[in-house]
């Protein structure tokens, strides 16, 4: 039986509104991006299989945005779900959706263009649906949070996964099973999205304000935590950025 008629007839059977529920569902499993209580919002939400997973993930606690130029249909869930009639390569779309979500755990977009069967015009246009989801995802992330996004294979994924390195702790390059065998959509799942003011390889000059349990010296850098082993209280030093967390970061000294 084709791929494509085995997650059809699963979704089917499961009640999914497309077989795309079931990427996201893989997304999830492999790399643990939708928990209980989580805020999420779905770009290019319609006709809204993934918002039906998020949704079950998430739980009576959780939030589940969806956001499409399509109307979605209601879904029956125990978790708080609203939708933005919206279109994402406008920003006073975008802005609603800011103004919306408040402080988000997870971005997720399965958007795509309208195919041409031109295949460079079609990857340049899934690429700027990509970036513009990645754009959001900057504005409303909270320090920590997720992101997953479709992009088509072509010369534009490895400049916006570079960018999405920058931003978040680790990025992966991921082809769920149920995407068909004649595409050429993949998925970049960005994890743990990085606020600190410093980036890892940065050199600066700090003052150890205080010493840790462990015996290691903290600075700060516009409120950003920093720990420096063999440091003292008062001491101001020159260091490089070795590793960095959502809420605090190591460093070690140069001078």
């Amino acid at each position: 039986m084709p791929r494509k008629d085995k997650y059809y007839n699963r979704a089917k059977q499961q009640g999914y509104r497309s077989r795309s529920a079931f990427k996201l569902k893989q997304l999830d499993r492999e790399e643990n991006l939708l928990g209980q209580g989580d805020v999420v919002v779905d770009l290019g939400a319609a006709p809204g299989g993934w918002m039906e997973v998020a949704a079950e993930e998430v739980g009576a606690d959780g939030t589940v945005i969806g956001v499409d130029r399509q109307r979605i249909d209601d879904i029956e869930t125990d978790a708080t779900v609203e939708t933005i009639r919206g279109d994402m390569t406008d920003e006073d779309s975008r802005e609603q959706v800011r103004e919306v979500a408040g402080d988000v755990d997870v971005v997720i977009s399965d958007m795509a263009p309208n195919m041409t069967g031109e295949y460079n015009l079609d990857a340049a246009r899934s690429a700027h649906l990509a970036r513009m989801a990645f754009e959001t995802a900057l504005e409303v992330l909270d320090s920590g949070g997720d992101f997953a996004v479709k992009i088509f294979q072509g010369q534009d994924v490895d400049p916006l996964r570079e960018d999405m390195e920058a931003e978040f702790k680790y990025v992966r390059t991921m082809t769920p099973d149920a995407s068909r065998d004649e595409s050429s959509e993949i998925y970049l799942v960005a994890k743990d999205r990085l606020t600190a003011p410093v980036r890892v390889g940065d050199e600066v000059t700090v003052t150890i304000e205080d010493i840790g349990s462990k015996g290691d010296g903290i600075a700060s850098v516009e409120g950003f935590r920093l720990f420096v082993p063999d440091t003292e209280i008062g001491e101001t030093v020159d260091v490089r950025i070795e590793d960095i967390k959502p809420q605090f970061g190591f460093a070690e000294r140069t001078d």
